[in-house]
């Protein structure tokens, strides 16, 4: 296959996710204000895009308090630093089995939720991207199944639409990647879509770039797409992402680190991939340009 690379790459920063990170890295943002500022902060590093999660601001963990993502988007509309907005739609479908001999009811710790209270957070800030997990899969961290059903899918990816909000189909693995292109032929979702490729998160798609190369040719060529991987391997990914012909994602929601015994911020982090993306030979576009690429539109949150 010959090379492709994209030479004009953006930056998404995936600022704080909801692993249980909290406690490993004092970087890692909790309220909405920090969340928020680590968000202008990798803005202003050169991120055209911010995806958001929010945490409990006491303890850290992940939440999906509406008032939390509100006061996330209030906080970065309201600054003067201009960013295209990606909120989660990924809380609310997980199950937590109980043992092996006794599975069922769910134990505690499960969060299993309609299609519609999934996205009231969505439907609220009108933020120009929400994320669509496109599958079910088990993941190792906590041993639990991140439930995301066809019907699910079909229903979020309507109301996703009906919004205006541009859903960034998340594919952990080559299937979801099959039934994203199912739901653009039945017109749930739209043409071209967008596409994160999630690469080595256990149990999904293997950190390997034979695989990594098998999800790239299963995105349709007039689509756009990004990718990462963790830890390690999250910078030379960014390498591969760009060579590949797509764009690039970094944040401490996939790594920590920024070298051995250094831990990052999310500028930081943002700062060292447009280096790499630079040095590539290739240009980081900023948000006004990924709007106009992408089809978005900036809103300000429903009034209250």
């Amino acid at each position: 296959m010959p090379l492709a690379m994209n030479r004009e790459v953006f930056i998404t920063c995936a600022v704080t996710g909801s692993g249980g990170t909290q406690e490993r890295s004092p970087h890692v943002p909790r309220s909405p204000r920090e969340i928020a500022e680590s968000a202008i902060a990798a803005a202003r590093a050169g991120a055209a895009i911010v995806h958001c999660h929010v945490r409990d601001p006491e303890t850290g963990k992940p939440s999906r308090d509406p008032k939390y993502y509100r006061e996330v988007t209030e906080r970065i509309r309201d600054s003067a630093t201009d960013v295209v907005l990606n909120l989660t739609a990924g809380m609310g479908g997980d199950i937590m089995f109980g043992g092996v001999e006794s599975p069922l009811p769910p134990i505690a710790g499960t969060d299993m939720v309609g299609a519609t209270e999934r996205l009231v957070h969505v439907a609220d800030c009108l933020p120009e991207i929400c994320t669509l997990d496109c599958g079910t899969m088990n993941f190792a961290e906590a041993d639990y199944v991140m439930t995301n059903t066809p019907g699910m899918l079909r229903a979020m990816g309507r109301m996703m639409t009906e919004l205006g909000v541009c859903p960034e189909i998340e594919a952990f693995d080559t299937g979801h990647l099959w039934f994203a292109k199912e739901l653009v032929k039945e017109g749930v979702l739209t043409s071209p879509a967008l596409v994160q490729l999630c690469m080595g998160v256990p149990w999904g798609a293997p950190n390997d770039l034979n695989t990594f190369m098998a999800m790239v040719n299963n995105v349709p060529s007039d689509w756009n797409w990004s990718a990462f991987s963790l830890g390690r391997d999250q910078m030379p990914y960014v390498a591969a992402s760009v060579l590949a012909g797509g764009n690039v994602r970094v944040g401490l929601e996939d790594n920590l680190w920024l070298g051995k015994g250094q831990l990052a911020t999310n500028a930081q982090l943002v700062e060292r991939a447009a280096t790499i993306v630079e040095n590539l030979g290739a240009r980081v576009i900023g948000p006004d340009e990924v709007r106009a690429k992408l089809g978005l539109t900036k809103r300000a949150p429903k009034a209250r």
